[in-house]
């Protein structure tokens, strides 16, 4: 099969990945085998692949945002059928027996594994995965509209989860780009008023066109306090503002999974019982959730489609932050519409 392959690690635009072809993969007894159709392009694959995440094995296919088609099933596994539509996210397994993995709470699991990093990804045209680490897709939506729900579409529901928000309450995204998007709907659709904050003018508009209730700028007064707040941008002087802004009880969730420096000089912004905590990965829970939600009411985000050959350039625009929406690798054709 062809793969991309990174084998040691450079700057994105030094094209540290190769094309090139490698044996397919053969599926364990309870493992799957999935043509792959599409895989979206987070930043993670930049950071594996630049060395600002260490290199976990060598040669690697990077890739979390999997989806594609039931090719093979190992002869343990009951809950897959060759020919379903499948999906595989960031979390490739947990060990099931620590005392995260037994409270609900694997996505803190200290010896989980993650696909496109220590286990092969999806910029290839076949992968394997744990029948148990793999989700079951609608078919509301295409293959390339389903990509980037593997991951900023789940990640941003966990994050939205995390608030602990319900019917008639207020949510404040900070900073608005596809994950946030995402939220966006999911709340809309949960009867939640959504407050955006974004510098960004165009980011504005958009989330004015997909339903929030009131945007603006960080200098902008909010004209009412909010309940929740979920930040995005890699900021830690936004944490403070964000705070004056909840109203008591309010809880704010930290996306990015690194920020600048975090300074709260009055104890007043967390009086009251207003409270901070971090997103850290995904559980399956959240998975099988969130996608059952986004073919429901048929989530969809800005997205732009390269071809699988184009990989290079896709990462490269990324990083720069010139794709309009998710970027998304389009492998092979989806012969199942």
């Amino acid at each position: 099969m062809k793969a991309w392959i990174l084998k040691n690690q450079a700057p994105i635009e030094n094209l540290p990945l190769e094309l090139k072809e490698v044996p397919q993969p053969e599926p364990g007894a309870r493992d799957l085998r999935i043509r792959n159709i599409a895989c979206g392009v987070c930043r993670t694959d930049i950071h594996v692949a630049e060395g600002d995440l260490p290199l976990k094995k060598s040669p690697l296919i990077l890739g979390h945002e999997i989806v594609g088609v039931v090719d093979k099933i190992g002869e343990q596994v009951t809950n897959f059928n060759i020919g379903d539509r499948v999906g595989i996210t960031w979390l490739n397994s947990t060990c099931g027996k620590c005392k995260f993995c037994l409270s609900d709470r694997e996505n803190l699991c200290p010896n989980a594994h993650f696909t496109g990093w220590d286990a092969d990804g999806g910029y290839a045209e076949f992968s394997v995965v744990s029948a148990d680490f793999a989700f079951h897709l609608g078919k509301t939506q295409s293959f390339v509209e389903m990509a980037p729900l593997m991951c900023p579409g789940i990640a941003g529901y966990r994050a939205f989860r995390l608030t602990g928000l319900q019917s008639g309450d207020k949510l404040g995204l900070y900073g608005f780009g596809p994950t946030a998007n995402y939220v966006l709907q999911v709340a809309k659709h949960k009867n939640i008023d959504v407050y955006v904050i974004t510098r960004s003018e165009k980011n504005r508009m958009t989330a004015k066109q997909t339903g929030a209730d009131w945007v603006g700028g960080y200098d902008d007064k909010i004209p009412e306090m909010l309940d929740g707040g979920i930040i995005f941008p890699p900021v830690g002087n936004l944490v403070s503002h964000a705070l004056s802004q909840l109203d008591g009880g309010g809880r704010l969730v930290l996306g990015p999974v690194t920020m600048t420096p975090i300074e709260i000089k009055d104890y007043n912004l967390i009086w009251q019982e207003r409270s901070v905590i971090s997103l850290a990965h995904i559980t399956r829970k959240d998975c099988v959730e969130f996608l059952q939600l986004a073919n429901e009411i048929n989530l969809k985000a800005p997205i732009e489609v390269f071809p699988f050959e184009n990989l290079p350039e896709a990462l490269i625009r990324v990083k720069h932050g010139k794709v309009n929406g998710n970027a998304v690798i389009q492998i092979a054709k989806d012969e199942t519409t």
